[in-house]
């Protein structure tokens, strides 16, 4: 594996930094899109990307997309949803809910567990109504979702599941692929995401013959050169993402591991603080460490805000991510379901999360650095 890696920063560091792959490997790649004049509508590089990209996730098949949102409400609309209620997570980017609004679908908010912070299997039972048509769960952080409680659930209701899985590239459980779970998972391959293709997403495919509907979808419900059969979008991925992602899938195992090696370092240092706590592993076999949040709890000398300003001083950009929680927004703080009375668990969540730097080539010394200062706060 090559290391492609740059030199330190010099400048502030930030809670993520894309990886790029060098920028020599990609200009073969430009040169041959630029002679062959096919920039769009499913050219040699998308067909190419979808099936490495399958072939690397172990799943049976993949479409594209020029942005995740555009793939969520897609896969939404694949599995029929246009009308109902859809039982989702508090804690997420405001993508998620947006995606049903778009859907014409009602979100309604389910609390979370508070180990792994991921939309909770007995909280979705009660939440569970005549109009209920779906659970749209997010594998938070990268973290799995309780999959089997959630699937026992849907099964016991004949719910439709769609996981938003923008953090979860590359996650692997004890049966493969996380993404293999629910009717349909959509990636995300936004320029902060794990794996980035500058912007992109995609829709996990169980079958050729959802990929085949997805892919009318995707091309505004196309059947044909002169055969509309469906409402769909203009979600295609151009052939300059896709052939960023086909570079990307060289360099993404060295990416992780790196990122790991960071994960590794937080953890080990953060140890023992009063009042600091990680999040533990949720069973994943191939983690992604997409992020890494902590929590900052009553017993830490300083409230999370107030850590978060003492480092942004000292130019380390953390992130309180999620917070406010999606409820907690003007647009949707008038549902019943957004009252954060019952949503106690993502509440305490939100008021005290914070997310650290983590990126390939994050340097050891800043590592420690962020380390030493979060271990003593109050220090001039």
């Amino acid at each position: 594996m090559r290391e492609p890696f740059s030199p330190p920063p010099t400048g502030p560091v930030y809670v993520t930094k894309p990886f790029l792959p060098p920028y020599a490997e990609f200009e073969p790649m430009l040169r041959e899109i630029w002679d062959r004049k096919v920039l769009t509508n499913c050219g040699p590089c998308h067909h190419e990307f979808e099936l490495r990209l399958a072939e690397y996730l172990g799943v049976p098949h993949v479409a594209v997309f020029n942005n995740a949102t555009t793939a969520l409400i897609m896969a939404l609309r694949a599995m029929g949803l246009s009308s109902g209620e859809v039982i989702t997570t508090p804690y997420s980017f405001v993508a998620t809910s947006h995606a049903l609004m778009w859907s014409g679908l009602t979100p309604v908010f389910a609390d979370i567990d508070p180990i792994h912070l991921n939309l909770d299997p007995a909280a979705v039972e009660r939440a569970v109504t005549p109009r209920t048509r779906a659970i749209l769960p997010v594998h938070c952080y990268g973290h799995p979702c309780d999959v089997a409680g959630i699937a026992e659930v849907a099964e016991r209701h004949g719910l439709v599941v769609v996981y938003d899985a923008a953090h979860a590239f590359g996650v692997r459980d004890a049966g493969g692929s996380i993404l293999r779970h629910g009717d349909l998972s959509v990636l995300s391959f936004h320029a902060t995401k794990v794996f980035n293709t500058f912007e992109g997403g995609a829709i996990i495919c169980p079958d050729a013959a959802r990929k085949v509907q997805i892919d009318k979808l995707k091309n505004f419900g196309h059947d044909g050169e002169t055969t509309v059969i469906e409402v769909g979008l203009n979600g295609k991925m151009s052939e300059f993402n896709a052939a960023l992602g086909l570079l990307q899938l060289r360099y993404i195992d060295g990416c992780i591991d790196r990122r790991g090696a960071v994960d590794a370092t937080y953890r080990a240092g953060l140890a023992g603080i009063p009042g600091i706590a990680c999040l533990d592993p949720a069973g994943e076999v191939r983690a992604n460490y997409s992020y890494f949040p902590i929590l900052v709890g009553p017993d830490y000398p300083v409230a999370r805000d107030a850590l978060w300003e003492i480092l942004k001083r000292e130019g380390v950009h953390t992130r309180r991510y999620f917070h406010p929680l999606i409820s907690d927004h003007s647009m949707y703080a008038g549902l019943p379901s957004a009252d954060r009375a019952g949503l106690p668990v993502a509440a305490s969540a939100a008021d005290r999360i914070l997310c650290l730097p983590i990126y390939p080539d994050l340097e050891p010394e800043v590592v420690a650095r962020i380390i030493a200062r979060i271990a003593d706060p109050l220090s001039v």
